[in-house]
């Protein structure tokens, strides 16, 4: 959310400084991620001075170019070659120049400086208006009036720029009450109230309006549940201009594009007191009356975008005296009713929608707007009537608008307060410190909570319906704290805790083990959203209500979140990458499916350059070395498989009990090319479930180290090159012998001096008796053994 500091100065006055207001409200829970300057003319017109074009003459070298000399007040005639077709001595005009700073509409900006222009000395340019950010019109140079601008005066000095900072502010969902100027503005007056800062904070209020005449308009709010409240105002003879100055810049400040005088003043409502309005041509309500209510399911209904829309019958809806559809009520505005160029009576509306009827209304039809953004939050009810009436003097004023009879308004049931009692013991159980009782209460009457009684331990309190977050006692005592200061909290010299004894079923437990072995091995940890698009919809799960078209979907792999993040750390030369995610994915099948997993992803080097180590690439080898690392934890026996999966060019899987554990792969080059990523990686998955599981099932044991050596027996077969490591590995661990500890390849040979189809695979094979010193006789028993497997199996032969 943006707020401008001017605009917020409008309701409080400070000395403080722009930074200084940017801690402050960080401090009270709304947190200023960034502050912007805006400018509503970039470069505020600076190095640009009014001149006189005293001679003009063909450039002698260049047939589109003229010559000039102008004066421009200084005491020195500027040289300037100029290609406007309509320059012409004599004439006033706005010159940049020396070091004045000509900007475009992207932000860029090239500096003015002295320079030959085919071979012709040029002192600064004459400007088009385009060229100074006034409008769009390049039709040639800017031709100013002799009467009005005096030679030698700064250009700006005509014209009512705005230099404004702008706060980025990251509000949290609860905070509607902190959703416009005014809002931010009485939370920032409540803390330098009570914290020795110098302020004054300025209330709205009603404004008395003149009316003149009677209108035959009638309202009628068919379900006072879903429209508590709802306020109409008719106002003719308008004048649907663009609006001045002073409006277009604070709105463009926030980064809103000005539409017209009546649309503005909405949004400027909107933004300033938090209020959505919303404005009706009047005479193309049939009837004149103004129904509010639902209409029946499968009624058409076309948006202000054009879009034609199917209403579920649930919608709050605004309709005319034929029950024709006007408007989704709190969330947008039909194409037949909206204020255009030929508007001349409008209908304007303030209300309070049923919060949770509009948000259903907006997610079902995909629509976010400040204004839903702002009633599916709960909007303040007793600003109705405030808001409304500054409004319309805002039109009165800008449109010339005639507001006709007395405003029309239902508002049978007021939406009350809400009671609570708060309890000081509460308060120190809470914050861990004593705040004294006055302390407590002078917070609460600067957020304009009302100390209705006070009892022995604590008040009875009422707090405003505008705070639709605050609703308990705990909510309460956020509050006081936020005001008071987290800072002002020590922290405690000493923390007790219980100790809680982990289990082998403790999932929790396996997720810290592994990512504690994943950090030391130089991995990071990322989080992602588990809500993504989907390119092939096959087995996804929708929502029912997505955000947006990019968030409609549940995730079905972890993979995308990480080639994300690893494109978004490579485009930014990060280009060593070891990631780790702990989520959830999700299918749609025969019934829905939840699995967590964890996803490991590594590309570019595995040891970081430098004089010692060459160039490292990371491969295959490595990724199956780390999950490798973490499976040893497990205690587990696993079989190695190739695997199908179109996410990779080269696959395989671990089984355990016909269950698969786990998946590694390189990522294919299609998949790669869609993030934009031209390295290869390398991906990983384990089911954590499953792992877990099989965790639960062994139990960690410990046992002394050998007294005894290991023997190591070396053998170099010659095998057919279909033959994997994997298949000789098993057929060595499926051997009966105790003796057999440790099975390891260490070197590969294929090329001279090998028959054609073979390869050659020399293993390791380390060799214990826990109980005595082995024998030459049982090692030759174990060695033979193996050499008889590997013959039968794999028609190997042994190489010398």
């Amino acid at each position: 959310m943006k707020i401008s500091n001017s605009w917020l100065k409008d309701f409080i006055k400070t000395e403080l400084k722009t930074e200084r207001i940017g801690e402050f409200l960080t401090d009270i829970g709304l947190e200023v991620e960034g502050i912007e300057k805006f400018e509503s003319i970039r470069g505020s017109l600076e190095g640009v001075v009014v001149g006189k074009v005293l001679t003009c003459e063909k450039h002698p070298n260049a047939d589109k170019l003229n010559k000039t000399t102008v004066d421009v007040g200084s005491g020195k005639i500027l040289n300037i070659v100029c290609g406007a077709k309509n320059v012409e001595a004599g004439q006033i005009v706005p010159v940049a120049v020396v070091g004045t700073k000509i900007y475009d509409k992207a932000g860029s900006f090239f500096e003015i400086k002295e320079a030959k222009i085919r071979g012709e000395v040029s002192q600064g340019m004459i400007c088009a208006e385009d060229e100074l950010g006034l409008s769009d019109n390049h039709d040639g140079i800017m031709v100013l009036d002799e009467e009005k601008y005096e030679v030698g005066k700064n250009f700006a000095e005509y014209f009512e720029l705005t230099n404004d900072e702008v706060f980025e502010i990251g509000l949290t969902p609860n905070r509607t009450d902190a959703m416009s100027h005014y809002g931010v503005a009485r939370d920032l007056y409540a803390y330098l109230s009570t914290n020795k800062q110098k302020s004054e904070f300025e209330r709205i209020a009603s404004e008395t309006l003149h009316n003149e005449g009677s209108h035959s308009f009638t309202l009628e709010v068919q379900d006072t549940e879903l429209c508590p409240r709802y306020i109409g105002a008719i106002i003719n003879d308008v004048k649907v201009t663009d609006s001045p100055d002073w409006l277009k810049n604070r709105l463009k400040a926030i980064g809103l594009s000005p539409i017209n005088n009546i649309v503005d003043i909405t949004n400027y409502i909107l933004h300033g007191y938090g209020q959505p309005l919303h404005a009706f041509d009047a005479d193309k309500i049939a009837g004149k009356k103004v129904k509010v209510g639902v209409v029946k399911e499968g009624t058409k209904f076309t948006t202000l975008d054009g879009v034609e829309r199917t209403l579920n019958g649930s919608e709050i809806m605004i309709k005319d005296g034929k029950s024709n559809p006007l408007c989704i009520a709190g969330v947008f505005g039909g194409i037949n009713s909206g204020v255009s160029s030929e508007t001349k009576n409008i209908f304007l509306e303030s209300a309070y929608f049923n919060p949770v009827a509009v948000r259903k209304g907006a997610k079902f039809h995909g629509l976010n707007t400040d204004a839903s953004f702002r009633f599916e939050r709960g909007v303040d009810p007793n600003i109705t009537r405030t808001a409304i009436t500054h409004a319309i003097k805002l039109i009165q004023e800008l449109a010339e608008g005639k507001l006709i009879g007395e405003l029309l308004e239902e508002y049978p049931k007021k939406l009350e307060d809400s009671y609570i009692i708060l309890r000081f013991s509460r308060i120190e159980q809470i914050l861990g410190t004593k705040i004294h009782r006055e302390k407590v209460k002078e917070i609460l009457k600067a957020l304009e909570i009302q100390v209705l009684n006070e009892i022995p331990n604590g008040f009875e309190i009422s707090v405003p319906a505008y705070r639709a977050d605050v609703t308990r006692e705990i909510d309460v005592i956020e509050e006081i704290l936020r005001i008071y200061g987290y800072n002002k909290i020590d922290a405690p010299q000493k923390i007790s805790f219980t100790p809680v004894k982990l289990t082998a079923n403790d999932q929790d437990e396996l997720e810290n083990t592994w990512a504690r072995a994943l950090q030391s091995l130089g991995f990071n940890e990322v989080m992602n959203n588990s809500l993504t698009s989907v390119k092939d919809e096959t087995d996804a799960v929708k929502l029912l209500n997505p955000l947006s078209g990019d968030l409609a979907f549940m995730r079905k792999s972890l993979l995308e979140g990480l080639l994300q993040n690893a494109a978004y750390n490579i485009n930014r030369k990060n280009q060593d990458i070891k990631f780790f995610e702990f989520g959830k994915i999700y299918h749609k099948k025969a019934k829905y499916e939840e699995r967590k997993q964890l996803s490991l992803l590594v590309t570019g080097r595995d040891i970081a350059e430098n004089w010692l180590q060459p160039k490292s690439a990371t491969n295959f080898y490595n990724l199956k070395a780390y999950v490798k690392v973490l499976l040893e934890r497990l205690a587990i026996n696993y079989k190695e498989t190739g695997l199908s999966d179109e996410r990779f060019s080269d696959a395989l899987s671990y089984e355990v009990e016909g269950k698969t554990l786990v998946r590694i792969g390189k990522v294919s080059a299609e998949l790669l090319k869609d993030f934009d990523i031209d390295q290869e990686c390398f991906y990983a998955e384990i089911e954590l479930e499953l792992a877990q599981e099989l965790r639960s099932k062994n139990e960690l044991k410990f046992k002394d180290i050998p007294k005894f050596n290991k023997i190591r027996r070396d053998l170099a077969l010659l095998i057919d090159k279909n033959v994997s490591y994997q298949e000789l590995y098993q057929v060595a661990k499926n051997n009966k012998s105790p003796y057999i500890k440790n099975i390891n390849l260490f070197d590969v040979y294929e090329g001279k001096n090998l028959p054609e189809g073979k390869k050659s695979y020399a293993m390791s094979f380390e060799l214990l008796n826990e109980e005595k010193t082995l024998e030459e006789k049982d090692i030759n028993s174990v060695m033979d053994s193996l050499i008889k497997s590997f013959q039968k199996e794999f028609n190997a032969e042994l190489r010398s």
